[in-house]
């Protein structure tokens, strides 16, 4: 991407995925680095909010019960569970109070690691007429890949901004893999240094 290419400008949305604090190192599904995510997710917020442009934050939201956890035949340890403090966004990173935020996999029933399953956010995409979306977050091979690959499906433009992801990795790989998934799909590839 040319740097006169490079967001935020009009069309543009920003995408924070799932950074709370149980993805970060000590949580529950901690993440490994996840919490280098924070300071690139920063100055991009940043951008965003001098330039007026929407920032969006999804969020798992899970009841205490959910499918997904191991308790209940899932693969993950119980984390981000409604109202908690694992579910909150990480203390550092710096959502304004114009940010839009997106809860998902909120029903017992239903996993979903893309922000687009079973939320509004294509609508409130589609309403504030974006066009592009720049995707950061946790984790690379889960809910980003999922997120990029949905947007890139329902029509929209993607960005995913390559310092501000971090992989889970139960398989060697797999977060390099979701990159080459992502790209093939037509999301481009964006890093500041």
């Amino acid at each position: 991407m040319n740097t006169h290419e490079v967001p935020p400008a009009p069309g543009d949305a920003l995408l924070v995925v799932d950074v709370q604090v149980d993805f970060l190192p000590g949580g529950a599904l901690a993440v490994p680095h996840g919490d280098e995510v924070i300071a690139p997710l920063n100055r991009w917020i940043e951008r965003f909010v001098l330039a007026g442009q929407p920032i969006y934050a999804t969020r798992d939201w899970h009841p205490q019960a959910h499918r997904s956890f191991r308790e209940q035949g899932g693969v993950w340890p119980t984390h981000c569970v409604s109202g908690s403090s694992g579910a909150s966004f990480a203390a550092a990173l710096a959502l304004p109070p114009s940010a839009i935020v997106i809860s998902k996999a909120d029903a017992v029933e239903r996993d979903a690691y893309s922000g687009f399953s079973g939320t509004d956010l294509g609508d409130r995409l589609i309403s504030s007429r974006v066009a592009r979306v720049c995707i950061g977050g946790l984790a690379t091979d889960y809910c980003v890949l999922h997120t990029v690959l949905d947007a890139r499906a329902a029509g929209f433009e993607v960005v995913v901004i390559e310092d501000a992801v971090r992989a889970v990795d139960l398989r060697p790989g797999d977060g390099t893999r979701a990159l080459e998934r992502m790209r093939a799909a037509g999301a481009l590839m964006l890093r500041e240094g």
